[in-house]
């Protein structure tokens, strides 16, 4: 694995120099070194598809995981009400629905400017091991999730659905069902991508979590939301 490290800001009176990290995987290098080592896949670029980011990662110790009583709330809502199947990186690049439901999600919940046809496009052309999950009802799929999926690991990168499931908490039993697969899987982690602010605060549903925190991954929920809470 190759470090790649660029300056990213500074403070010369106190001695405190900013430097952002990337890494990019040797060939034939598995991902869960890079994974391991607090980093995640970036995707901003869509011309860039085997860059790695570090940033403060979090992920499910799935050995010591089972559905809290919240979990098992929300899991409740919806399982039985869709049938799911897996779909090859192939047949999401030919799939028009896919496309629509990931465009239209993105649009509709974030803006634009944050999930367009070209970065979706440099997503599916991944070099790591990624998978579809299409979630259908009645014949009509409701949703999809995007996934690395290792031997020992599922990291649930993305995911979209049809936005009038919103307020009925779908995101959340999304993220669920994919830890829940993971460690039925025999996986050692799920992994769940950043936790920064209001927008991660969700994943503190899951317990217990380890966060990245640039050296070592921290077993600590109180200080993880304690981070979260405090974040700008």
């Amino acid at each position: 694995m190759r470090i790649d490290r660029r300056e990213f800001g500074h403070d010369y009176e106190t001695y405190r120099f900013g430097y952002t990290e990337h890494a990019t995987l040797d060939a034939g290098e598995a991902p869960e070194a890079a994974y391991g080592a607090g980093f995640l896949p970036a995707s901003s670029d869509p011309s860039v598809n085997d860059r790695f980011y570090m940033a403060r990662s979090v992920r499910v110790p799935l050995s010591e995981w089972t559905p809290s009583s919240e979990n098992r709330r929300i899991l409740k809502k919806f399982d039985g009400e869709f049938v799911s199947r897996m779909r090859t990186r192939e047949e999401l690049a030919a799939d028009a629905a896919f496309r629509s439901c990931f465009l239209d999600y993105f649009s509709g919940k974030h803006g634009e400017r944050v999930m367009g046809p070209e970065r979706l496009d440099g997503i599916l052309a991944t070099h790591l091991p990624l998978q579809g999950i299409a979630y259908e009802k009645d014949g009509a799929v409701v949703g999809y999730a995007l996934e690395i999926a290792a031997p020992t690991f599922i990291h649930y990168w993305y995911s979209a659905y049809d936005l009038s499931y919103a307020d009925r908490s779908l995101g959340m039993w999304l993220l669920l069902d994919s830890v829940r697969r993971a460690k039925d899987a025999g996986c050692a982690y799920s992994y769940l991508g950043t936790a920064y602010g209001t927008k991660g605060r969700y994943k503190m549903n899951l317990s217990p979590l380890e966060f990245w925190d640039g050296s070592c991954w921290v077993p600590d929920d109180a200080l993880l939301k304690e981070r979260i809470q405090s974040d700008p």
